[in-house]
């Protein structure tokens, strides 16, 4: 039987914790006398009074008996309600015309994935624009894993709730308790976030600016406070700066941690961590070699900057824009698509793939073509020296299966809706990889304003299905799940 009064209190305590990020967008909106305090007064009062409601529901829960099916249900009802939470300053301001694109663009700043339906960002007031970019920031090292750095204060709950947060590839841990993961992960990515608003601030970008950027390179989501992204700045200075560390935010935050503890080995030695930058640079040089020789852009310099801006923004599912790449032609948009497939490194702030399971699968296949001449041979699977267990084999292959699925599945329906083949598969293969760009009228220079609001809707279950690495999702609408 679900222990239901545990997941209100969870629930209860994530609003609460929630509404002191929604009161430093207040405090900003009061900074700049803009017409958002009011509309972020209200959505704080009406956030703060459900987090005390359901603490006080779930206030005796016994906490010993919450398992598995509880971490998922809180994992899953948390994005879901806080993105319903969330969109209440959009709404109430008056700043989108429907609760389906003020959903949307909520969901896309919770899960990263930067697709937005505003065909004005400029014209949202300063404090609106920060809370925008604060949903990214929280949502890139994961509301839950916020919580669960704070739960010695509420008690137990966390090693389910962290679980079902972060269901991707096994990684090494540094601390026994979870509690010191969550907590030292949230210290080194608020350290960095911290570096890059004073890089940032010392280039041509205010301080509101750098901050609001610097909270969602470090996210990976990509959200901007100008229309034009990144190309507002025309400034090389801030593409290398920015290219940068979207590549630090596709790299496991835990290895991270240990470099920046002087223990460089375990991730200069990573294998995942080889791939990933093994991957970013053969696909710069090649969208280098082509748009340079295709004429698209003539300067040597400004080819490589603008080649290694899209593929780090692309493979790490940040989604800025320096230029439009659409008119990069067909033989880009092939790159753009495995980039936003394979995504960054499992333990960063990506969603996607991972560039882990594709190591995973790639050294699979190589095994079974030597079993076609060797059909006896025990060959495992192996990663950093180890070996990858057949159960883990096994869940990649079936993630890999069910993550193309879902894609397809969902180009299928946007078809339906009346979206062309391009628009379509572009615009399912950024949700699911929660990327934010899609291709055609979707693409860097686009927005999502178009679609029909069963469109967005369901683009917005995509994104959180994404972001929680699908099993999470999915798992809770098969009927065996409510079963005793």
């Amino acid at each position: 039987m679900l222990n239901v009064h545990f997941i209100f209190k969870m629930l209860g305590l994530m609003f609460i914790l929630e509404t002191l990020f929604m009161l430093m967008a207040l405090a900003v909106a009061f900074i700049y006398q803009g017409n958002d305090v009011e509309p972020l007064a209200l959505s704080s009062g009406i956030l703060f009074g459900f987090g005390v409601l359901f603490y006080l529901i779930g206030i005796r829960a016994n906490e010993h008996s919450a398992g598995r099916r509880e971490g998922m249900l809180i994992v899953t009802l948390t994005w879901t309600l806080l993105s319903l939470f969330g969109m209440l300053p959009f709404y109430l301001g008056g700043y989108v015309n429907s609760i389906a694109d003020a959903y949307f663009e909520t969901m896309s700043g919770f899960t990263t994935t930067g697709s937005t339906i505003l065909t004005d960002i400029e014209a949202l007031p300063k404090g609106v624009l920060f809370w925008r970019s604060l949903t990214q920031w929280q949502g890139g090292m994961g509301i839950i894993v916020f919580t669960v750095a704070l739960m010695p204060i509420f008690g137990g709950g966390a090693s389910q709730m962290f679980d079902a947060e972060t269901p991707g590839i096994t990684h090494d841990r540094f601390r026994p308790r979870i509690t010191q993961v969550a907590k030292r992960l949230w210290g080194i990515y608020l350290f960095i976030t911290l570096l890059l608003t004073g890089l940032l601030w010392i280039g041509p970008m205010n301080l509101y600016d750098a901050v609001n950027h610097a909270m969602t390179c470090m996210a990976t989501g990509g959200y901007s406070t100008k229309n034009a992204s990144i190309a507002y700045w025309d400034s090389a200075y801030i593409e290398y700066v920015i290219s940068i560390f979207m590549c630090i935010g596709s790299t496991n935050m835990t290895l991270i941690y240990f470099f920046m503890n002087g223990r460089f080995g375990k991730l200069l030695k990573d294998e995942e961590t080889r791939w990933f930058y093994s991957i970013v640079a053969i696909s710069t040089m090649i969208v280098m070699a082509w748009v340079y020789f295709k004429g698209i852009i003539t300067d040597p310099e400004e080819a490589f900057r603008e080649s290694l801006f899209q593929v780090t923004t692309l493979i790490s599912t940040c989604g800025y824009a320096t230029v439009d790449f659409i008119p990069w032609g067909p033989f880009f948009w092939m790159i753009a698509l495995m980039l936003m497939v394979v995504c960054g490194c499992a333990g960063s702030t990506c969603g996607g793939f991972k560039t882990g399971r594709v190591v995973i699968l790639a050294k699979n296949v190589v095994n079974a073509f030597k079993k076609q001449t060797h059909p006896h041979a025990v060959l495992p699977v192996r990663v950093n020296g180890h070996v990858v267990s057949t159960d883990i084999v096994n869940r990649v292959l079936a993630f890999a299966f069910i993550y193309i699925t879902l894609i397809f599945a969902t180009a299928f329906f946007l078809m339906l809706d009346g979206t062309g083949f391009e628009e379509a598969v572009g615009t399912a293969t950024s949700a699911v990889s929660n990327t934010g760009p899609g291709l055609g009228i979707y693409g860097p220079v686009g927005n999502f304003s178009s679609y029909s609001d069963l469109s967005k809707w369901v683009l917005s279950f995509v994104m959180m299905t994404g972001r929680l690495e699908i099993f999470t999702v999915l798992t809770i609408l098969l009927p065996g799940f409510w079963k005793q």
